[in-house]
């Protein structure tokens, strides 16, 4: 289990951290609505890009997946994103869902956490660490403050799933900086470039994980920073990775148009840099 946050302690080659396979699961938060970047795939960069671009510096061998797609409610999440996330055996997970239920349907936060709870086993069980986020404290608003009780509700209840599955909470209640405007886009709904990067600060924290990001100063995306594909990984990609999506979306025909902005893990996009899958090869140690 991480331990508490701390302080960076280098510009540019923060300390070792044991995580070589990230995943990204949720909605439009977790896609990275709010953060437009047009060298990013689905033209949004967002929070889970930030933190995964600083767990790849210095590590040729870190490989990034973000299987979120807007507007999903928490069971599309577990439908069409849990096992596509099993099946690319990370080390890390980071899981946000069932705010969209809260906010657009008015769902029950004790039965949303019933559902999640097993969900939450399964990744834990894999040895992956797993971070969930409670939601934002809205109360300063005038229509979102008519559910906060229900968010809190909910918060309490993710709260102990994580302490049931040993999951690691991302608190953006807690984060007092996000009640401040210019940390969300226009819509009140997502967060702008600066929450965002403010926001992945905390998760880099909150992992115990030095990095380069400083407040209130969100960085461009970088030139160069991830390793290229290899031969090796294209052809897992197409022999495993790409038929799974063919058959996923030929059995949702309805979801053609919304898809995940990065199915296949590898390299975040930006000038010259290529894409592909995870690495090939054995798990690191210790890792199923």
């Amino acid at each position: 289990m991480p331990g508490p946050s701390r302080t960076p302690t280098a510009a540019t080659t923060p300390a070792p951290h044991p995580w070589n396979r990230y995943v990204a699961l949720g909605d439009s938060f977790t896609e990275g609505y709010g953060d437009p970047e047009p060298q990013s795939p689905g033209g949004v960069r967002g929070w889970a890009d930030r933190v995964a671009e600083e767990l790849s510096l210095g590590r040729q061998d870190f490989a990034y997946a973000n299987l979120a797609v807007r507007g999903r409610l928490l069971q599309q999440i577990v439908d069409d994103q849990v096992g596509p996330a099993l099946e690319l055996r990370p080390d890390l997970v980071t899981l946000s869902a069932g705010g969209n239920d809260i906010v657009f349907r008015g769902s029950d936060p004790d039965k949303l956490a019933e559902r999640l709870d097993p969900v939450i086993g399964l990744l834990s069980a894999t040895g992956a660490t797993v971070v969930l986020f409670t939601g934002p404290d809205w109360g300063g608003t005038p229509v979102f403050g008519r559910i906060r009780g229900k968010v809190a509700i909910y918060n309490e209840n993710l709260r102990t799933l994580a302490a049931r599955h040993d999951g690691v909470v991302a608190d953006l209640w807690t984060l007092r900086q996000l009640t401040a405007p210019h940390m969300w886009d226009p819509d009140r709904l997502h967060f702008s470039p600066l929450g965002h990067h403010t926001i992945a600060a905390m998760v880099l924290d909150t992992l115990n994980v030095d990095h380069t990001l400083k407040p209130l100063e969100p960085k461009v995306l970088p030139v160069s920073s991830w390793r290229d594909a290899r031969s090796s990984d294209l052809v897992w990609a197409k022999d495993y990775l790409f038929p799974w999506v063919v058959r996923r979306v030929r059995q949702r025909p309805a979801n053609l148009g919304l898809k995940a902005k990065r199915p296949e893990p590898g390299p975040i996009f930006g000038p010259g840099m290529a894409h592909g899958p995870f690495p090939a090869g054995p798990l690191p140690a210790g890792k199923p």
